[in-house]
């Protein structure tokens, strides 16, 4: 649809910003906090851009007060962090640590007396060492007690303060990129063993779900997944079914469980055919079917374009861009069922990743029309190369290009039909982006340090904070 005129945001519209407490606290080891698998991971040699780890990150435990006046000063509305796991329960289960718990007390005290909305994210992704090495994290039915007792301890901590919820980010990343090719943690390449970590995961997503409603009864609660919907390279039958495996394999398998309780059906026996497919035990649909949640988060970057692929064809990379290097990224699919190609219509970032505003309205469509649920944007973001020049200044006029064709699909998605809860841009300050280091900037804020130099942390506001700052105040009217 093409229109005249486009529907306002609402009201309470929630404008705000994310990050991810391994990538942005440090102290890693400060005030009784146990070890994750971050923490150990990184220290492998190879694993990371330039060796770079969150051990001190852009240090927000130390410099939370300071992060957050910046996000008052520019009128943010809501603030999506992160509470890492081992922060709190520093052997993932056990005895609780206060200190940890009183660090995010602070955290969202801070928060609301500047007008801040707090979200939480229970999982991003920083699962304790100790359950990894005692059981195998996510591949042992123990973990849905222990993720499950972790969070009702936030939930009456926090509840009555805190509404807006997301159980897991990124499902799909977190499980496929350390089951599948190796490369997060655990690094293992079995497909199998990856799709029975991930339904043990959705359990324990459901799980979580259905205790939330007994002890924040009166919030909204929703996973949050990374969204890339996908593209038929042409119009020939092959590679509209090449499109529609796709969708089913890396986008449906997760957001149907998540909104259905169920799996697609090709999805499934496509998997069952090969072998692989999870042991759905007796009492896991029900649990699942239980564990809907009230919103559906979406982590949107980029779209996929694909076509048919011979059974001989090309296989999953298990590689990636993590320097910067426009053009080297590698094509990655499954023999008969599909492969990645590169869409010409697209202009992409030095990271290789497509830009599409048209892909984040067309997303936020098809799960509309597919669950009918309420939607948070929960990231959309540009992760580039910034300078900061003479007089502490930072242009970085592609960002706000990028922001503002991505919030103006937003607002022709609202106009559509969807549901919008809100819009959290990825990140506010920069920080530490997992296999990239420092170099791939995110934020508002520059962050004064570079990978093998911490210098002073300083914070310097980037011209897209101004913009933004704008675009708060007139509720995406000045865009």
């Amino acid at each position: 649809m093409i229109y005249e005129s486009l529907d306002k945001f609402r009201c309470d519209f929630l404008w705000g910003s994310a990050s991810a407490a391994y990538q942005v606290e440090g102290a890693w080891d400060k005030d009784g906090k146990g070890p994750s698998v971050w923490d150990i991971y990184t220290k492998k040699p190879g694993t990371t851009y330039k060796e770079t780890n969150g051990d001190i990150a852009v240090d927000n435990y130390n410099k939370y007060k300071e992060d957050v006046a910046l996000m008052a000063e520019m009128g943010l509305k809501a603030y999506r962090f992160s509470i890492s796991w081992s922060r709190i329960y520093p052997r993932g289960r056990g005895e609780v640590n206060e200190e940890g718990l009183k660090f995010y007390n602070n955290l969202i005290d801070e928060l609301i007396e500047n007008n801040i909305e707090p979200i939480i994210t229970i999982y991003h992704w920083d699962l304790p060492q100790h359950l990894q090495d005692l059981y195998g994290g996510w591949e042992s039915r123990e973990i849905i007690e222990d993720f499950n007792d972790y969070c009702v301890t936030l939930y009456k901590r926090f509840g009555h303060k805190v509404k807006h919820w997301v159980t897991l980010n990124e499902q799909n990343v977190f499980i496929g990129l350390g089951y599948m090719t190796a490369l997060h943690p655990p690094g293992v390449k079995d497909n199998k063993r990856m799709l029975q970590a991930n339904h043990i995961a959705s359990l324990a997503n459901a799980k979580a779900i259905q205790s939330f409603r007994t002890y924040v009864p009166n919030g909204m609660v929703g996973p949050s997944f990374a969204y890339g919907p996908t593209y038929s390279y042409s119009c020939k039958p092959e590679d509209i079914l090449a499109a529609e495996n796709a969708e089913d394999i890396n986008c449906n398998w997760w957001l149907d469980v998540y909104c259905k309780g169920t799996y697609p059906s090709f999805a499934l026996k496509y998997y069952e055919r090969l072998g692989v497919a999870p042991v759905i035990e007796d009492g896991d649909l029900e649990l699942l079917e239980k564990g809907k949640p009230d919103f559906i988060g979406i982590n949107y970057y980029r779209t996929a374009t694909v076509q048919m692929n011979e059974l001989n064809g090309v296989g999953v990379s298990d590689s990636m861009n993590t320097i910067g290097k426009k053009g080297t990224s590698k094509d990655s699919g499954i023999p008969g069922v599909y492969k990645s190609v590169k869409n010409p219509n697209l202009e992409a970032t030095n990271w290789d990743w497509e830009i599409d505003p048209i892909g984040l309205r067309t997303g936020l469509r098809r799960i509309t029309s597919r669950y009918g649920l309420p939607i948070l944007i929960t990231e959309n973001g540009l992760g580039e190369f910034d300078t900061l020049e003479d007089g502490e200044v930072v242009n970085d006029e592609y960002r706000i290009d990028y922001l503002r064709d991505h919030i103006q699909a937003c607002k022709e998605a609202v106009t559509d039909g969807v549901e919008l809860l809100g819009y959290c841009t990825w990140s506010f300050t920069d920080l530490l982006s997992w296999l990239n280091g420092y170099q791939k900037r995110y934020g508002f804020v520059y962050v004064d340090r570079e990978e093998e130099d911490i210098k002073e942390l300083k914070r310097i506001k980037k011209k897209s904070f101004y913009w933004y700052k704008e675009v708060i105040k007139s509720n995406g009217e000045k865009l």
